[in-house]
């Protein structure tokens, strides 16, 4: 299996979860303990271990090899036009995020305004 590798690196954790072997990142200590992984030919026990362009990650008990590789012009392209997509889709949201909560302060605020000037009136000897 090939995996187009578009940092400088990637982490033998992120590569796991990623290429779907393991379900969350807490789940590669209890794998690596369970399975062996090979990184060029020699055990592998660190999750934080980094994996460059051209390095060989073997599992054989899953029967699977991955070999990081370069992009190509276009992967590239098509990436890092991905990525611009999901800032911009972030930075809406985080846009989205500020505004109902200020709606949500300036309506409590009013709400909290509109009790106060309607307090009781109190007569002497009542």
């Amino acid at each position: 299996m090939k995996y187009k590798l578009f940092d400088e690196y990637i982490t033998l954790q992120a590569l796991l979860k990623e290429v779907g072997i393991i379900q969350s990142g807490g789940a590669i200590k209890s794998f690596l303990q369970k399975n062996k992984v090979y990184f060029n030919g020699e055990l592998e026990t660190r999750r934080g271990k980094k994996i460059h362009i051209g390095d060989i990650i073997t599992l054989p008990n899953q029967k699977l090899e991955i070999l990081l590789t370069v992009p190509n012009q276009e992967e590239r392209a098509e990436h890092d036009k991905e990525l611009l997509e999901k800032k911009r889709v972030a930075s809406l949201v985080k846009e989205m995020n500020k505004d109902i909560k200020k709606t949500k302060s300036t309506t409590a605020n009013l709400k909290a305004n509109k009790y106060e000037k309607k307090a009781l009136i109190r007569f002497p000897g009542l």
